[in-house]
């Protein structure tokens, strides 16, 4: 089975923190966990297999979490574990390393080394995170060079880092729905960038493949074309110097798409106004509001591009997606609806 998803609300409470242990120590590595709340101990976990990488996702009350060297040497799974903290505060020391992570924030550790970790207490009480495991001999570094990485934060505001933090949450989000080989396609996209973020912590990009700088670069440029909608400045110009290359390059990555760099921007803004137009919260915000928040300041142009596109003036596709009918022509009464209609 490739997605999994428990609670300890299927044990009984007494024994729900004795499940939790012994299901980490299956699931990620033995380790020594203690914790207050031991009487009754509510979290939960997900296993998400993509392939060659697998994903684990957490849910608990504040707790620390030990691998001890006699742990190691019961069992080592013998991977980096890399986690974004996906809520709440969390502690982690190792290889005399230390730092706190806070919420969105990415980590590093090793099964292989001693550490000591925490999770700290939460807004509404429960930490979150989500675990990529990647095993150590699969890694284009040295373990010397990784280790470097051991128990530091990285923010995921921008970069590679926030390119890596948004797709491993959507994978999350989408994991229940998808069938195990939509999942299993996703394996390689995941360690990709996993291994694009850690190269570039390390200034390491000379151990990338040619063609997985290519497609992160791509990546990179589709997060920021999402960021900067807005933006009535946003042109293949601006993408093009935010990200150090030239224009043609930036042409060039997009010929094996749909859409020029361009185009892409002008669809991407379409979808963005029509999701809007079909949202009841904003039912009261004129259409010529909602197309300026996203970079189109003219009204008409706006409504001649969103019929041009969706084969609908802006107005009407608002009634339409609110059920509401157009109003008859004036003198006349609206049609009744007969019986059955």
């Amino acid at each position: 089975m490739s997605f999994s998803a428990l609670h300890s609300s299927c044990v009984p409470p007494g024994q729900r923190f004795d499940w939790w242990c012994e299901l980490i120590s299956q699931d990620v590595a033995p380790t020594r966990i203690t914790s207050e709340y031991t009487g009754d101990f509510v979290a939960g976990a997900g296993a998400i297999g993509l392939g060659g990488v697998q994903v684990t996702t957490l849910s608990f009350p504040a707790i620390r979490s030990e691998r001890t060297p006699a742990l190691i040497r019961r069992s080592d799974p013998d991977v980096y574990e890399l986690t974004l903290n996906a809520g709440g505060d969390m502690w982690i020391t190792q290889a005399r390393n230390e730092a706190r992570m806070s919420a969105g924030d990415l980590g590093l550790w090793n099964t292989s080394r001693p550490f000591d970790a925490r999770g700290l207490h939460a807004d509404g009480g429960a930490s979150r995170a989500i675990m990529v495991h990647l095993p150590r001999a699969e890694l284009p570094f040295s373990d010397s060079r990784t280790d470097q990485l051991l128990a530091s934060a990285t923010a995921t505001d921008r970069g590679t880092a926030a390119v890596f933090a948004r797709f491993l949450r959507h994978v999350v989000d989408e994991a229940p729905s998808m069938s195990d080989q939509e999942r299993v396609r996703l394996g390689p996209a995941v360690w990709e960038l996993a291994v694009a973020f850690l190269a570039d912590r390390l200034n390491a990009h000379d151990r990338m493949p040619p063609e997985a700088r290519t497609r992160m670069l791509l990546a990179r440029v589709d997060a920021f074309i999402d960021d900067h909608l807005a933006d009535p400045a946003l042109t293949p110009r601006a993408v093009a110097a935010r990200h150090h290359i030239s224009v043609r390059t930036l042409h060039t990555l997009f010929r094996t798409r749909e859409r020029t760099v361009a185009a892409t921007i002008h669809h991407r803004r379409l979808e963005r106004c029509r999701a809007d137009l079909e949202n009841p919260g904003l039912r009261d915000i004129p259409v010529y509001a909602l197309a300026a928040r996203w970079g189109f300041h003219s009204p008409p142009a706006f409504s001649r591009a969103f019929a041009g596109a969706y084969g609908t003036p802006p107005a009407e596709w608002r009634r339409a997606a609110m059920g509401v009918r157009p109003a008859p022509p004036e003198g006349r009464p609206p049609t009744a609806a007969g019986p059955g209609m």
